[in-house]
């Protein structure tokens, strides 16, 4: 299938080290993201174009919606929950205290409720020493698989059955069966290879029909894949390194992304926000809240 070109929109003028994980709130109508490196929590509004900044005390990797009005966070050395409105930032969880060598990374809320956090090994070297973990509201955690490198891409299927994650560094999607009533994911399998060329897997969303969408970071483009590994669709984005894609709106088929500051070649572009001119033709899948 030939690739497909899309248009983008900057939505604002702030430049971000490494933009990812947004999220829509619908209860409000704004746009939760984050900048890794800065490190901090962004909240947009897109009828006004206000944004909203948080200061983290230590590199931030994803952050999720929580179901009392509070985020959920991922910083480098565990889960925390963050209140917009209080500033309070409490500890939830540490998955891995015996890894310095690692951070937490690409996570988001699943259908069970739970925040579901990767790691990614933050030395030079990256090796495969990384995991999955699943995280509940009560702060208990539980390592769902190991020996991974850079975990990332996290996103169900609409219906919840069907979990879609990713490794960057390792270049690999799998799939796995899922039950939203207990949170167990089963039966993993490789579906799809995206080397360099094709775009690196990086952040996901799931949307309508049951299929993945994931962020080629080095391609420039958004990549379709069906629950089988089929890819149905490219889209290619005039940003260098795009990072996640995010369905938002009242009926979640306007989509955002957002990118890292990078350079290829003699081109050089800083990270951002950005909302594709038209939509995909379809709608995303919802994104559940904590707790």
């Amino acid at each position: 299938m030939p690739p497909q070109s899309a248009s983008v929109t900057r939505c604002l003028e702030l430049d971000l080290g490494v933009g990812e994980s947004p999220v829509w709130d619908d209860r409000t109508g704004r746009l939760v993201f984050i900048d890794i490196l800065a490190p901090a929590i962004f909240r947009y509004d897109p009828e006004s174009g206000a944004v909203e900044r948080w200061d983290m005390p230590e590199t931030i990797g994803s952050c999720g919606l929580c179901a009392d009005g509070r985020i959920v966070a991922a910083l480098r050395s565990g889960v925390f929950l963050f209140d917009p409105e209080s500033g309070a930032l409490d500890l939830l969880a540490r998955p891995e205290p015996d890894r310095p060598g690692n951070r937490l990374n690409d996570g988001k809320v699943g259908p069970d409720g739970a925040f579901w956090i990767g790691s990614m090994d933050d030395t030079a070297d990256k090796g495969p020493n990384a995991a999955l973990y699943r995280v509940t509201a009560d702060g208990a955690v539980t390592k769902v698989v190991e020996g991974l490198t850079v975990s990332n891409g996290l996103a169900w299927s609409a219906d919840g059955r069907r979990m879609f994650h990713s490794d960057s560094r390792q270049t690999v999607v799998w799939i796995w069966d899922f039950d939203p009533a207990t949170g167990a994911a089963t039966n993993r399998r490789e579906i799809r290879r995206l080397p360099e060329a094709d775009g690196r897997p990086d952040g996901a969303a799931g949307d309508a029909e049951g299929c993945y969408w994931s962020a080629g970071v080095s391609a420039g483009c958004l990549n379709r894949l069906a629950q089988d590994g089929t890819l149905l669709q490219r889209v290619d984005v005039p940003i260098l390194a795009p990072t996640m894609p995010c369905f938002a709106g009242p009926d979640l088929k306007t989509v955002y992304l957002t990118s890292l500051t990078t350079r290829r070649g003699d081109r050089a572009e800083a990270g951002g926000l950005y909302r594709l001119d038209g939509d995909l033709g379809i709608a995303g899948a919802p994104v559940a809240r904590f707790g």
